[in-house]
């Protein structure tokens, strides 16, 4: 079992620390992947500070990971040594549950296997991106495109996979007018593939600090939630609202913003409930819903969505030294718009 550098949190208060965790032999339908990049997620923070339950620790995060194949099983069929791939939010589920069968592994009726925390088929925890190397089945590595450089495609693992799955399930497109709310990691991603999409797109963001920003990422209106009179003028206005914020905000007022038959869905998920009263939804037949990542099809087809429109990441690429200054940053909202770890620096 090899042993290979890593970047771990040694418990939910500790700073993660320079060390070195196992990685299982490459089995016959395994890849070997040398991790190049590695996205820091707010889900990392969350997770390894036992904000969304205990952890096992040591516990190396991270589930966005660009990299190259550097040894596949005797028998895969899907990739080859050399080849530019990625890893996201799931390394296996049970692969026979109706779920599983559509493409949705994410949501896999028994429970998909996490890229970090979560307990693998062998009986060990999981070890996620910050590493120099991980072993993963192949039916869980996506493809690159060559147009997509490894350090922007990372985030797309998750945040651009978790903005792309209910854009593409609700239809943003022509004709559709999305609301993003909140400007941060994923916010910006669920901007630039949902204008990619054809929608007209309006960011409701806390301040307008970051409106220059917003509008040059492809948003077509920008509004501060911070003005009451934002949600009078906006009143019946949106027929999808994705929330990306990882905090509690009023979703019964945003929920006014919907037109008849609107949808609002949350892919933020603070630790915190978000109380909904009926009528915010029975007044107009509207939707509050949730959505996680996808499945590995839709998020392949996200990838090349991506690379057909140019679509990256803004990233702030950082040392390995620099994680625990990223945390803070990440919780300061500090950051335009996701870190990438250069995992060469571990």
């Amino acid at each position: 079992m090899p042993t290979v550098k890593a970047y771990a949190a040694p418990s939910a208060t500790g700073e993660l620390i320079s060390t070195t965790i196992e990685r299982r032999d490459v089995g016959p339908h395994d890849v070997l992947i040398d991790i190049k990049f590695a996205g820091i997620c707010h889900s990392d923070i969350h997770t390894v500070r036992g904000d969304w339950g205990p952890q096992q620790y040591p516990l190396a995060p991270g589930h966005e990971i660009a990299g190259i194949v550097s040894e596949v099983g005797s028998d895969v069929t899907r990739h080859k040594v050399g080849d530019r791939v990625g890893v996201g939010c799931m390394v296996n589920s049970c692969g026979e549950c109706a779920n599983c069968d559509a493409g949705e592994e994410q949501y896999c009726l028994k429970g998909n296997t996490g890229t970090y925390g979560a307990m693998d088929r062998d009986g060990t925890i999981t070890q996620g991106g910050y590493s120099s190397h991980v072993v993963v089945t192949e039916n869980f590595v996506v493809n690159i495109p060559d147009a997509l450089e490894l350090d922007v495609a990372a985030p797309l693992l998750c945040a651009g996979i978790t903005t792309f799955s209910p854009l593409h399930h609700w239809g943003a497109g022509p004709g559709k007018n999305v609301a993003v709310v909140g400007l941060g990691g994923l916010g910006h991603m669920a901007v630039k593939i949902a204008h990619a999409m054809g929608a007209t797109v309006t960011v409701l963001s806390q301040s307008l600090k970051k409106q220059e920003d917003g509008l040059r990422l492809g948003a077509d209106h920008y509004y501060a939630t911070s003005d009451q009179n934002t949600f009078t003028d906006l009143a019946g206005s949106f027929d999808l609202i994705i929330n990306t914020v990882s905090a509690v905000i009023d979703i019964n007022a945003f929920l006014q913003l919907l037109k008849l038959d609107g949808a609002l869905v949350s892919v933020g998920a603070p630790a915190e409930p978000l109380p909904v009263q009926a009528f915010s939804l029975i007044g107009a037949r509207r939707t509050f819903a949730g959505s996680s990542i996808g499945g590995i099809k839709e998020t392949q087809e996200m990838l090349d969505f991506c690379a057909e429109h140019g679509i990256g990441a803004e990233i702030e690429v950082i040392p390995a030294s620099k994680i625990n200054d990223a945390y803070e940053r990440v919780l300061a909202s500090d950051v335009r718009y996701r870190f990438v770890i250069d995992t060469a620096t571990l």
